[in-house]
C-alpha cells in the first residue's frame, strides 16, 4: 500500500505503522514530522513562470543554491533568518569585485547530486539560465539581482563560476539566496529535454534532479508531498528528521484538530482566531513574526473610474473601518499599517504606517468633491485561498461604504486563477498582499508599484513615470543620505496617490507540538524542515 493510500485510508495517527514496510524512509515516529497546511505544490519546478508559491517548498528541500543566510535570535527567543549574514551552502566562498560588477563562486568540491553525480560549476552555468530564460516571476526576481542574460553567467572551471553584474547591483548576492537560483542536475534534465522543451521544463515539473538535504520519494498533488533526508549532503548540518510528510487539509478545523490530537506535528495557514486562541493555551506552541515587508491593501485600479480620480481613492482611505479589520478578520495577528501622525517623517523601511483613519464624514465630503455625492457602485475581488481574512475584510469595508453611498460587490477567486486575475488587470478593487523576499523598500517598490515592470503584483496599473524613475534612483544609490530621502520621498507619493491602501502587517503563524524544536522564520516564509527537530 502506499503512503498516500495509507494515509487517506487509516488516517495520520496510523501512518508510522503503514511505513514499518518501508525501512529505507523511516522506522521510527521520532524520525518523522507531520506538518499540514491548506495549500501545496502545483509543481516540482519553481523555475516554471506557471508554479505557485508551494513550489519554493520544494525547491528550499530539494536544491542547493550557492549561498544561504544566517539565523539569528529575538529577544523573545524566536529565531529568524539574518539578512545581514550571507554564508556558504554550495560556495564554500566567493569574492566580490570592488565596483560590486563581479562576484566569483568556489564550489564544494566534493558535493554531489541526489545520483551520486558531482555537482560543477556547468551545473550552475545551466540553472542560472534556465532562470532567465523562463521569462515571467523567475526572470523578475533573478532581474532583481541585476541578472536577465545568460552571457552574464560562466563556468570558469569545474569548481569555479563567476556572474557578471554591470550596474553593481547591491542585490546581487541577497538575490541568490531565493528559491529561484537553485542548482540542478543538467546532465540528468538534459536526459528529458527535446528540441521543443530545451529546458526539460515538463520532466522537472513532475521528478526531481537536485541534490539538497532532501529529496520527494512520494508526491500526490493536491493531496501530500513526502520527503526523505539525502544522507550524503554535505553543504550544511545534517537535518534530524528522516522523513517529512506534508500534507495539503482543506478544512482549517481539522488541520486544527489533527494538531490538538497530536496527529501532526506542525500546522500553517490556520485562521487567525484559531492562533489567537491555541497561543493562549499550553497545549502547543504558536510563533508569530510579522511578516517582512507585508501589506495587506486595498488596491484600486487607477485606470478605471471612478478609482482614476484620486479623490476617489482618498474616500476609500478614509472609509476603511481599520479597527475592526484588526480585531475581527485577523483577531490581533496582525500590525495596524494606518493612523501614522501626519506630521512626522517617514521611516527609511516599509512597512511604514499611512497616515489615513477611519472617518466617514470625510469620506463623504471627498466623494462629494470628486463629483460623485450619491457614491457609485463597484466590485471587490479576493483570493479564495486566503478567504479566512480576506473575506471578512471585504464585508466590512462592504458593510462602510454604503453608509458612504457606495454600493460594493464581493467577488472571490479561486486561488488557482487568482494570478491570472491579477495579471489581466481588470479588478476595480481587490484585497491583495505582498511580501518581500529582500528586505529593502525599493525591493518591494520595484515589484508593486514599478510601472515600467509591470509586475503581476501591480494590480492598480499604476504607471507613474516621476515615480519609477525615485524607484530605480533608490536602487543603485550609493549616498545613505540621499537614499533615506529618496525612500521617504517614495513612500510619501504612495501614501498620496494612494493606488494601495495599506491596512495591516499580516504576521507568520505556526503552530506546533511542543516537543518541536528549530523552527525559524524565513523571508520566503515557508518551512524549512531542515533545522527542526524533536525534543529529546
Amino acid at each position: 500500500m502506499s503512503i498516500s493510500a495509507t494515509v487517506r485510508t487509516l488516517g495520520l495517527s496510523t501512518l508510522i505503522a503503514s511505513t514499518a514496510a518501508l525501512p529505507a524512509i523511516a522506522q521510527s515516529r521520532e524520525d518523522v514530522i507531520i506538518a499540514v497546511g491548506e495549500q501545496g505544490p502545483n509543481s516540482l519546478d519553481t523555475q516554471t513562470p506557471t508554479s505557485n508559491d508551494y513550489t519554493r517548498l520544494v525547491a528550499l528541500h530539494v536544491y542547493d543554491r550557492l549561498v544561504k543566510h544566517g539565523v539569528k535570535t529575538l529577544d523573545d527567543g524566536t529565531r529568524v533568518y539574518n539578512k545581514d549574514e550571507v554564508l556558504p551552502e554550495l560556495a564554500t566562498n566567493w569574492e566580490i569585485s570592488e565596483d560590486g560588477t563581479e562576484l566569483t563562486f568556489h564550489l564544494r568540491e566534493n558535493a554531489t547530486f541526489h545520483d551520486g553525480s558531482p555537482v560543477e560549476a556547468k551545473d550552475v552555468k545551466w540553472s542560472f539560465d534556465r532562470a532567465v530564460e523562463a521569462g515571467g516571476f523567475p526572470l523578475i526576481q533573478m532581474g532583481a539581482g541585476s541578472m536577465t542574460e545568460p552571457d552574464q553567467f560562466e563556468a570558469v572551471d569545474e569548481h569555479t563560476f563567476r556572474i557578471r553584474v554591470p550596474d553593481g547591483n547591491k542585490l546581487a548576492l541577497p538575490d541568490l539566496t531565493t528559491p529561484i537560483p537553485i542548482v540542478i542536475n543538467s546532465d540528468l534534465a538534459l536526459e528529458h529535454a527535446t528540441e521543443d522543451d530545451p529546458w526539460a521544463t515538463e520532466w522537472l515539473a513532475n521528478n526531481t534532479a537536485g541534490g539538497g538535504a532532501y529529496d520527494v520519494v512520494r508526491w500526490t498533488p493536491g493531496n501530500e508531498i513526502v520527503f526523505q533526508r539525502n544522507d550524503d549532503w554535505k553543504n550544511g548540518d545534517l537535518p534530524a528528521m528522516q522523513m517529512v510528510v506534508y500534507r495539503q487539509i482543506a478544512s482549517a478545523g481539522t488541520r486544527r484538530a489533527l494538531l490538538e490530537s497530536k496527529d501532526a506535528d506542525v500546522s500553517v495557514g490556520l485562521p487567525p482566531k484559531d492562533f489567537a486562541e491555541l497561543a493562549e493555551s499550553d497545549a502547543v506552541k504558536v510563533v508569530g513574526v510579522p511578516k517582512q515587508s507585508a501589506i495587506v491593501n486595498l488596491e484600486m485600479n487607477v485606470n478605471m473610474p471612478p478609482f482614476d480620480n484620486p479623490k476617489v481613492r482618498e474616500a476609500m482611505a478614509y472609509a476603511i473601518p481599520y479597527d475592526a479589520i484588526m480585531s475581527d478578520a485577523f483577531y490581533g495577528r496582525a500590525a495596524p499599517m494606518y493612523g501614522a501622525d501626519p506630521d512626522a517623517d517617514y521611516p527609511v523601511a516599509w512597512p511604514a504606517k499611512s497616515p489615513y483613519q477611519t472617518d466617514l464624514k470625510k469620506a463623504k465630503a471627498l466623494l462629494t468633491e470628486a463629483g460623485y455625492p450619491d457614491g457609485f457602485e463597484s466590485t471587490i475581488y479576493l483570493d479564495l485561498s486566503r478567504a479566512t481574512t480576506y473575506e471578512p475584510m471585504a464585508l466590512l469595508i462592504q458593510q462602510n461604504l454604503a453608509k458612504i453611498g457606495v454600493d460594493v460587490t464581493v467577488e472571490k477567486v479561486p486561488g488557482s486563477n487568482w494570478f491570472s486575475k491579477m495579471l489581466e488587470k481588470s479588478m476595480p478593487m481587490a484585497v491583495t498582499s505582498f511580501h518581500a523576499w529582500l528586505d529593502w523598500p525599493e525591493y518591494h517598490f520595484y515589484w508593486t508599484y514599478f510601472g515600467a515592470n509591470n509586475s503581476v503584483f501591480n494590480v492598480a496599473s499604476q504607471e507613474d513615470d516621476e515615480l519609477d524613475a525615485m524607484i530605480q534612483k533608490a536602487r543603485f544609490e550609493a549616498d545613505a543620505s540621499a537614499y533615506d530621502d529618496n525612500i521617504r520621498g517614495i513612500t510619501d507619493r504612495v501614501m498620496t496617490t494612494l493606488p494601495k491602501i495599506p491596512v495591516v502587517q499580516d504576521y507568520m503563524d505556526v503552530a506546533m507540538q511542543n516537543d518541536i524544536e528549530g523552527y525559524v522564520y524565513w523571508f520566503h516564509t515557508f518551512l524549512d524542515f531542515r533545522t527542526i527537530s524533536r525534543a529529546e
